[in-house]
């Protein structure tokens, strides 16, 4: 058996490769959308890709299963758990639809679906038995069900798909999957999740890649809970702390229900010449992404231009600046050649940004701005209508600049009825370093606010300021 781990450090999101070396066949779980990867390891085993699937319906990345099925004509494989409002929709009227217990066979290879709700309704997971080796499954893929040290939240349905109160039942049912289906497996079954350290789809993940059911049995935070059948204890800490959803990952779950766009082979991108991008930006034809760090950016760039800092977080950052549903002008980005500048449409298609149109290696020759910024020492001083914390609302509970409100920065073009009026003034943001501020910030300038960003953010003013922070529950006003 052949069995590989694709891990995307952007997101925090692991698909896998399983394939039967006797047969030839392979199967992939949980596939992003750019599929180049996939199809290498196919080729350099020797196997065929003929099967696809997927755990449950995605909230935070825009599955690739369609787009794989379309390329390979892999067999899709779907969930038929979870009741009517969990069906998935027509862009699935092709594949298998599956029940707890069905079956799929590579060669020697049984991949077994066992049904495992709690982070959402239809969540599937999957038993792996190679068939070469033993009559027993050996691992189980278990989505966004058990991570390593945590478990998927079942609170997003709540925060990203308009439920109402769905994460109490969402809680109990997750510590009946715990109890019913996980930990009747044998302590030796080898854990691969769907997400590691960095996820929103969880609050605690751990950096190690995989886990065992006798691990986590023995030394999670929530073994007590199931040893001592305290649900309710178990419900509680489950929901406290989570963290904020992405507001996009609404957009995701939609998306993937009913069946992400088939987008094919990329065209090839456009390089700009200077003239050329200034006439498209005069037009306002197309959207500018400055993708260096924040220090250049305040340098000067692009008026209007959004920051997208770099491949390493283009996609989460993307994401939080770019909202398709909304937008359809085509996006430009600063690259230092067509290779990286695929790279980062990668990125983006993986959260549903299919408009990069091109790119441009150089400002040079181009009208440039340079970002507002204020100092942590000249803050009280500064004349603004808002100080705006846009790191995540447990990091603002820790400590937080004292007056500041509290939005993050994925949620922040969902939620301007939040902000002060266009023109009222001036509005300074930060984060904790800098890094997230630009983003945010970048995406407030080109909605048409003026911002200024405190220079090194959070760590700058604490390292300076005489106040201690201000630390407590978020205002009722910042709840978002």
């Amino acid at each position: 058996m052949l069995l590989e781990r694709i891990y995307d450090e952007d997101l925090a999101q692991a698909s896998y490769f399983i394939g039967c070396q006797a047969k030839g066949e392979a199967i992939v779980v949980d596939p992003r959308r750019d599929l180049d990867v996939y199809i290498e390891i196919a080729a350099k085993n020797g196997m065929t890709i003929t099967g696809v699937t997927e755990t449950h319906i995605h909230a935070d990345y825009l599955s690739g299963t369609r787009e794989l099925a379309a390329r390979t004509g892999a067999t899709m494989f779907v969930s038929d758990e979870g009741g009517p409002d969990w069906t998935y929709g027509a862009g699935f009227d092709t594949a298998v639809r599956m029940k707890h217990g069905h079956r799929i066979r590579l060669g020697n290879i049984t991949v077994e679906a066992v049904h495992t709700p709690g982070h959402t309704p239809e969540h599937l997971s999957f038993l792996v038995t190679d068939g070469a080796q033993s009559d027993e499954p050996g691992f189980m893929l278990t989505g966004d069900f058990v991570f390593v040290g945590d478990l998927g939240r079942p609170d997003l349905l709540d925060e990203a798909a308009g439920g109402v109160d769905t994460r109490f039942a969402g809680a109990e049912d997750l510590f009946a999957s715990l109890r019913d289906r996980f930990l009747t497996l044998p302590d030796y079954v080898q854990v691969l999740p769907a997400h590691g350290a960095g996820s929103a789809c969880g609050k605690a993940l751990g950096s190690v890649p995989s886990t065992t059911v006798g691990y986590e049995r023995n030394f999670s935070w929530w073994g007590k809970y199931l040893r001592n059948d305290d649900q309710q204890g178990f419900v509680d800490e489950l929901l406290s702390g989570q963290p904020d959803a992405h507001a996009y990952f609404g957009r995701m779950k939609v998306q993937n229900k009913l069946g992400p766009a088939v987008i094919g082979a990329a065209p090839e991108l456009t390089e700009y010449s200077a003239t050329e991008l200034a006439d498209a930006l005069a037009n306002d034809t197309v959207i500018f992404v400055d993708t260096r760090h924040h220090d250049e950016v305040h340098t000067g760039t692009v008026g209007r231009s959004l920051n997208v800092p770099g491949t390493q977080k283009a996609a989460s950052y993307g994401a939080w600046v770019y909202n398709p549903d909304v937008e359809t002008r085509p996006l430009v980005l600063l690259a230092a050649d067509r290779d990286e500048a695929a790279t980062l449409r990668d990125h983006l298609v993986r959260v549903g940004i299919d408009t990069v149109a091109g790119f441009i290696t150089s400002l040079a020759g181009l009208a440039l701005v340079t970002p507002e910024t204020v100092a942590p020492s000249e803050l009280a001083g500064h004349d603004h209508v808002a100080l705006l914390d846009v790191r995540n609302k447990t990091e603002y509970a820790d400590g937080h600049i004292p007056g500041a409100a509290q939005l993050s920065g994925g949620r922040l073009l969902w939620n301007l009825a939040e902000l002060p009026e266009k023109g009222e003034g001036t509005i300074v943001t930060y984060c904790q370093s800098g890094v997230r501020n630009s983003v945010a910030a970048s995406a407030l300038r080109r909605e048409g606010y003026k911002v200024a960003e405190l220079e090194g953010s959070y760590l700058a003013w604490s390292a300076i300021s005489g106040n201690q922070p201000a630390v407590g529950q978020l205002p009722s006003s910042a709840a978002a």
